[in-house]
């Protein structure tokens, strides 16, 4: 199973929701990631990963690749910008999309701009968890 992550900049949702299906589905499935444009690995998205014991620092922000989109078994955006903008993909590869609100874009305090992060990626690794399974392909010992 392949499974491609989409949002616009693939700066932070994107990337934790390629860190989190790599860290909890099974042997065998393959995760990318990757934006319309590229706008470099959010600090705070790999701080907030990290927060959770998983390591996207070595992450890099990539453009779309149309081979890769057109291998995939399952596409899903992250953002409505990546949702509209996403180029066609053949009939057999599934479209999904999961609507999260954009953490690089929140304001207030540094604790204020991190709890976003945090909800951001708290709903990301939910829906994560509940489409693996629905794919049977979650690892029992996923937490």
């Amino acid at each position: 199973m392949v499974i491609y992550f989409l949002c616009t900049g693939n700066s932070c949702r994107s990337q934790m929701a390629e860190g989190f299906a790599r860290h909890l589905a099974k042997s065998g499935v393959h995760v990318e990631s990757a934006g319309i444009e590229v706008h470099g690995l959010n600090p705070r998205a790999v701080q907030a990963m990290a927060e959770v014991g998983i390591d996207i620092s070595q992450h890099q922000s990539k453009l779309i690749d149309y081979a890769r989109l057109r291998k995939a078994d399952f596409v899903i955006t992250l953002c409505g910008d990546a949702r509209d903008h996403c180029p066609i993909t053949p009939p057999e590869v599934t479209r999904l999309h999961w609507g999260f609100e954009d953490p690089a874009r929140a304001q207030g305090t540094d604790e204020e701009i991190m709890a976003a992060f945090r909800r951001v990626r708290d709903g990301i690794k939910d829906e994560i968890k509940r489409f693996l399974s629905a794919q049977n392909v979650l690892r029992p010992d996923a937490n």
